[in-house]
């Protein structure tokens, strides 16, 4: 498949809203693992092979290990999560597979391990995460 459109150069603006909202997960207190945890689990769901190789170096680059971003698309059966970080799993799935939408049970076990400020941050970053997703797949954009 071929790169359909330069987002960038087509829709400058749009594509530069975006970055700024992704600016802004820098100025939460997101742990930045979980950042990466984020964005490589909704990235394994939707198919992006461009943001999955993008963020499985960024996790490295903040100190996760290879056997958890190898464990990542099984992370339910996998004892190398903590708890919280389940919770943030499971969050992030429902959010990405929206349609099947956020069960109450699912939001208040993640709210068990984080305040509103911090699950603020967490729901962010999994609707920017899932837009730029949205928008490598549908460019065409691929890994080199």
């Amino acid at each position: 498949m071929q790169t359909r459109v330069n987002f960038y150069k087509v829709a400058p603006d749009a594509y530069n809203a975006l970055m700024e909202l992704s600016k802004f997960i820098a100025t939460t207190s997101l742990d930045p693992i979980h950042q990466e945890l984020i964005k490589i689990r909704a990235s394994q769901i939707n198919g992006c092979a461009f943001c999955i190789n993008m963020h499985t170096a960024e996790a490295r680059k903040h100190g996760e290990t290879e056997q958890r971003i190898y464990l990542l698309s099984a992370w339910r059966e996998a004892d190398v999560f903590t708890d919280a970080e389940k919770a943030l799993l499971a969050f992030t799935e429902e959010v990405t597979l929206i349609s099947n939408h956020v069960s109450d049970d699912t939001y208040a076990n993640a709210a068990k391990y984080f305040d509103e400020q911090y699950l603020s941050a967490v729901l962010m970053m999994i609707i920017i995460i899932n837009s730029w997703n949205r928008m490598a797949i549908a460019t065409g954009l691929r890994v080199a």
